[in-house]
């Protein structure tokens, strides 16, 4: 029996490709595979697809560290993030500012990077894409 995993997946209205980049370049992420819709093996149904998304990127995988995450421009440009943030631990409070910092970038600052009691150094941001992240160092285990 395989183990049960929950991997992310985003939708991205039509910017994947700019948030592969971008996270690429703000996290490090490294692209594992790109699918575009004019590439798949089945031609996406009749009408399913918004006109111009035809070269969009129908499935991308990437890692984060070692963490997998999914990605889709979806099938039109009305998909939005809401009810959820991903969690990224990272080992240092040097590579937490950096995370944070990258990620606010053109984003906003829901709580800036400060000491907690479950963290030395832990911040929320909502990135350029509206994808909220939580940054944190974790804490010494009891």
């Amino acid at each position: 029996m395989t183990a049960t995993a929950i991997t992310p997946y985003l939708f991205f209205s039509g910017r994947c490709e700019e948030a592969l980049k971008f996270y690429g370049e703000a996290l490090g992420a490294n692209v594992d595979m790109i699918m575009r819709y004019n590439e798949s093996p089945e031609p996406a149904p009749p009408g399913m697809l918004q006109e111009g998304f035809e070269t969009k990127i129908m499935h991308a995988s990437f890692h984060v560290g070692g963490a997998p995450v999914m990605a889709s421009d979806g099938c039109d440009d009305r998909s939005h993030f809401d009810g959820f943030k991903l969690a990224l631990a990272v080992p240092t409070e040097e590579k937490a500012h950096h995370a944070f910092n990258a990620l606010a970038n053109e984003g906003s600052v829901q709580m800036p990077l400060s000491k907690t009691f479950w963290s030395p150094c832990f911040g929320m941001v909502k990135d350029k894409f509206n994808v909220e992240w939580m940054i944190m160092v974790p804490g010494e285990q009891n």
